[in-house]
């Protein structure tokens, strides 16, 4: 299966999310056949009878499972049971259909949730389950994580191929920008922005600002899942990122001064900072499929901003 997926038919679930659409991007870039995209209004991916209809309809030789039920810390704490249930749901049942169907190949993405809290930085492949997830994210990590265990079984049952890939926190044009459910570059940015616009004389950020977290853009992200379908065929789990750390702090510094607001910064230390740190070995990936990101962090929060600022409500006909 390694190798050139132009003359296969590749579908991709969540292709019309943020990552997905830059996934289906780089797929037409590269001159593959017109990715299919089920959507949720046609295909509820926790229904076992969608998911066949769904397969039975694009036919596909290779399935990238992108969709999930994502968000900040706050909805993570709201709504621990639906990110459980719905991401355990969706992947169990889509990994299950894809073996009756004998897909080809399944790229499972995961998320960098699924990590111990107190991981040994930077976060390697191998200590995955070396203790539980940080308790806000747990439900939504554990329930991806179990995908990994799942396509593992099935490689050594049923000869499977399936591969897990573990990107680090995302950004980019296009991003979701909602307060209610954003993480939190767009939540910073179109914070920053807003009191910018205002004149406010100070903007409360979350936590401490001691926490670290590593961003990679989304472009970069889904060159990776790409070059992963071409060319892995591993069962270990594959890391997904920069390789560099920031602190949260430093992070709203940068977009303050890159948004142009000029007020103060004050931290809300009852709100959760979250993991302590997150930041990537990202060795494998460069190893097993030649993957190196290549968009600097402050070159992306440029872009990112750039595509918030026009294409605020009001002031642009169609997002990207």
């Amino acid at each position: 299966m390694s190798g050139s997926l132009d003359d296969r038919r590749v579908a991709v679930t969540g292709g019309a999310g943020f990552l997905g659409r830059a996934v289906v991007r780089v797929l037409r870039a590269r001159g593959y056949a017109e990715p299919f995209v089920p959507r949720s209004r046609d295909y509820d991916l926790r229904d076992p009878g969608a998911i066949r209809r769904f397969l039975d309809d694009a036919r596909p030789d290779i399935v990238i499972h992108l969709a999930a039920v994502v968000g900040g810390i706050e909805l993570n704490r709201r709504q621990p049971g639906t990110l459980f249930y719905d991401n355990l749901i969706m992947g169990t049942h889509l990994i299950e259909a894809a073996r009756r169907a004998a897909i080809g190949k399944f790229v499972c993405v995961g998320t960098i949730c699924a990590y111990p809290k107190h991981s040994a930085v930077p976060f390697d492949e191998d200590d995955l389950w070396n203790g539980y997830p940080e308790e806000t994210n747990a439900p939504y990590g554990i329930a991806k994580k179990a995908l990994l265990v799942q396509l593992q079984a099935y490689r050594r049952q049923y000869g499977m191929q399936g591969i897990y890939l573990l990107p680090v926190n995302l950004y980019g044009p296009g991003d979701n920008f909602d307060p209610e459910t954003s993480h939190v570059i767009p939540a910073l940015i179109r914070r920053f922005i807003e009191a910018r616009d205002c004149a406010a004389p100070s903007v409360t950020c979350w936590g401490s600002g001691t926490a670290t977290r590593e961003f990679l853009y989304v472009d970069d992200c889904a060159e990776a899942i790409v070059l992963a379908a071409e060319r892995y065929e591993g069962e270990e789990p594959v890391n997904i990122g920069i390789g560099e750390e920031v602190s949260i702090a430093d992070l709203a510094l940068t977009i303050a001064r890159l948004v142009r607001y000029e007020g103060s910064i004050d931290w809300d230390t009852r709100r959760p900072d979250g993991q302590p740190r997150r930041c990537l070995d990202t060795s494998r990936a460069a190893e097993r499929f030649g993957f190196r990101a290549t968009t600097a962090l402050e070159e992306g929060l440029r872009r990112t901003i750039e595509w918030y600022e026009a294409n605020r409500e009001g002031t642009a006909e169609s997002p990207v």
